[in-house]
């Protein structure tokens, strides 16, 4: 079998622990047979950004702004114990984080829908979308150690030197805590787009929520900013197609989402959809079981796996156990990916085999084989069988040749 050209580049950022070894099993085994592919490849693993002071993860961002396309392994935000593991400089940044903010983009997740995992909220009937702000907030926040009695205060002064504002946070009687966060116009407003776009092309209602009630400045601005968007771009365009906009308080969204069937893209602020991702994706069956791309006002796009590196199953690999590694998240990054180089390309060759390999994927879950996440929520069913990592993906192999030599 000739191998399929992938016309231009893709920037390939690797990753740490469990899902940098299911990374190289996904190439090894899905991808390099069939394809010929030309990357620039960026190893996020954390002692590399450690050795770079952490430079090479604003390059990836700089390739992607470059090539138009990227694909990322899940990576390592390091906290203290992490730092003495490792033995890091310091506590470097999430690398997500600071490639969100080089590509001022918004992360849109969904579910990976197959027949014998229904979902645990029994009402929903349709994916549920989850468009996140990918910029500010604590991502991005000043904080301090009050280490004893004082007054707290934010205070802006303006380019030229002026003091504009000055606000008491706080005034401490003993030790404490203090954050700063914030966000801008440009990057909310970016935000907004990116939501009308996304909704009006994928056919979704749209859903808001954020706590304007509390936060009268800080998340009345988001609210403000939707608002003004829709009602200057979208409206008409919405009713044409039959769908709405809708604003609430941020904790009525989430009792609300409970009840709905679903079939929304429900835009978050950035802390509030990093949270609620999580909780979607484990209800539709498994964390593993999300897609996510990151999307910029300028048209560039990475897909990542939307889980984390999977700490307890390296520890395993490490020591030469067997580990049941759920693999679908990194396929279907890798798949996003090649679908948009593909359609960038007009490449349409591409595009059939990224969706034969996500035809393969769900195939060998509803075939009954399957990782250990996702035995324990399949509708039982005597077929049902647990394999490990590494079986699992070579079943998706086996079954993408059979799809591939009757293609």
């Amino acid at each position: 079998m000739n191998k399929i050209k992938v016309k231009n580049t893709i920037v390939e950022i690797d990753g740490d622990e469990m899902t940098r070894v299911m990374w190289q099993m996904v190439k090894e085994k899905l991808l390099l047979p069939y394809l010929d592919m030309n990357v620039a490849y960026y190893d996020l693993q954390l002692k590399k950004r450690d050795e770079t002071d952490d430079k090479i993860t604003l390059e990836a961002a700089e390739a992607i702004k470059k090539y138009g396309v990227g694909v990322k392994c899940a990576t390592i935000t390091p906290n203290k114990d992490r730092v003495k593991e490792y033995n890091l400089k310091q506590e470097w940044a999430s690398p997500n984080g600071t490639i969100r903010a080089a590509l001022d983009g918004t992360v849109f997740r969904a579910p990976i829908l197959v027949k014998n995992i229904p979902p645990a909220v029994l009402s929903w009937k349709k994916p549920i979308h989850i468009g996140r702000h990918a910029y500010g907030d604590v991502y991005k926040n000043c904080e301090y150690r009050v280490p004893e009695a004082g007054k707290a205060e934010i205070v802006f002064t303006n380019s030229t030197g002026n003091e504009l504002w000055r606000g008491t946070i706080q005034d401490f009687k003993g030790p404490g805590i203090i954050q700063g966060i914030h966000n801008t116009d440009k990057s909310i407003s970016s935000f907004a787009k990116a939501c009308f776009t996304y909704a009006y092309d994928q056919k979704l209602h749209l859903w808001f929520g954020a706590k304007d009630t509390i936060s009268k400045t800080y998340d009345a601005q988001f609210r403000k900013i939707f608002e003004d968007e829709y009602q200057k771009n979208w409206k008409s365009k919405f009713d044409s197609a039959g769908l709405n906009y809708f604003f609430t308080l941020i904790d009525d969204a989430v009792a609300r989402i409970m009840k709905t069937e679903g079939g929304m893209l429900w835009a978050c602020k950035n802390y509030d959809g990093d949270v609620m991702s999580d909780m979607l994706g484990s209800a539709y069956g498994s964390l593993a079981m999300m897609t996510s791309v990151l999307v910029s006002p300028q048209g560039f796009y990475e897909f990542e796996a939307s889980h984390g590196t999977v700490q307890k199953h390296y520890y395993k690999y490490m020591k030469g156990e067997k580990t049941s590694s759920n693999s679908i998240a990194l396929i279907f990054a890798w798949t996003g990916c090649l679908k948009k180089r593909g359609e960038l390309d007009q490449t349409p060759e591409v595009v059939e085999f990224a969706k034969n390999l996500e035809e393969a994927a769900l195939e060998t879950v509803e075939d009954g084989i399957m990782t250990g996440d996702l035995m324990a929520v399949a509708t039982p069913d005597p077929k049902n069988k647990t394999v490990s990592t590494e079986e699992f993906i070579a079943e998706v192999a086996e079954k993408l040749k059979k799809r591939l030599v009757r293609g």
